[in-house]
């Protein structure tokens, strides 16, 4: 490049060495000279320009390869994540199905309770009915019907169905547990418990009984027997327990409310072992 700032003088000496020249002629090399020396500046600003251009370039061309160098870096990862993200969405779908099975099954579970709920309220209540419409309405005096959470609750008052001072079944009492013994036969999915209950009032002097423990579990024992062999109810679905005075309806402070507390309760509730065979199909659950 340096040669090329001598080629002008280099041709004006030519010419001028070998003689002297007109005037004319020598304007005209002159001329030639500064145009030949402006086309070498000029070739040589664009020579200078090109090589800035070309450092430039190259630089740019090294910025890409880096910047092509990461984006297939982040290629790979984002590939990386995606192939993660499709594994643990084909697992996900498979638990989400699972889940969905359990629901369904859970769904179907709960249906059966509550069909059976519906079958136990029906019933009971059927069997409330029949039992106030065989009642005459003196007996209803001494007869309270009640069906609680789904157990039907028929309390007889101690004035009606035992002897007084004494846990012997009455002779009064006969005609009323001999429907309600026909009820509970009807009715053979339902257990019965026959449950007794008094009074504060501590127990006067009676044989055999210390209390009013004693007394509640005597009275209620006195039903269960009659309506196993007076009434033929299957002794297999009686239960006969004493509650004592430890289960008031009403306020002991009062005569009223002694006489409520003085009741034996007859309670027909749907077999427990039919509940537990429900209870025993409820679908199970994947712990894991």
């Amino acid at each position: 490049m340096k040669f090329l700032k001598f080629i002008p003088a280099l041709l004006l000496a030519a010419i001028v060495i070998p003689g002297c020249v007109s005037s004319k002629k020598y304007k005209q090399l002159q001329a030639d000279y500064n145009r030949l020396d402006s086309n070498t500046r000029d070739m040589r600003g664009k020579y200078l320009l090109s090589e800035r251009n070309l450092a430039v370039t190259t630089n740019r061309v090294k910025s890409l390869e880096e910047q092509l160098s990461a984006e297939r870096s982040n290629l790979k990862s984002l590939q990386d994540a995606l192939d993660k993200c499709l594994n643990s969405s084909s697992q996900g779908n498979v638990n989400i199905s699972k889940l969905v099975d359990e629901i369904n099954s859970s769904n179907k579970y709960i249906q059966q309770l509550v069909n059976a709920k519906n079958k136990s309220d029906s019933l009971n209540m059927v069997l409330t009915n029949n039992l106030t419409r065989s009642l005459s309405q003196s007996e209803m005096q001494d007869v309270d019907v009640q069906v609680l959470k789904g157990v039907v609750y028929i309390s007889l008052s101690d004035n009606m169905l035992y002897k007084s001072g004494s846990f012997e079944i009455s002779d009064k009492a006969d005609a009323t547990l001999a429907k309600i013994s026909k009820i509970i036969k009807d009715y053979s999915n339902y257990d019965v418990l026959i449950e007794g209950n008094t009074d504060n009032v501590p127990v006067a002097s009676i044989k055999g009984i210390r209390n009013n423990w004693d007394l509640s579990a005597l009275r209620a024992s006195s039903v269960v027997q009659a309506l196993q062999t007076k009434y033929g109810v299957d002794p297999k679905r009686l239960t006969a327990g004493g509650r004592g005075e430890y289960n008031p309806i009403a306020d002991n402070s009062t005569a009223a409310g002694k006489a409520k507390n003085r009741r034996t309760q007859i309670i027909i509730t749907p077999k427990l072992d039919q509940f537990m065979d429900l209870i025993g199909k409820a679908p199970e659950t994947d712990k894991k």
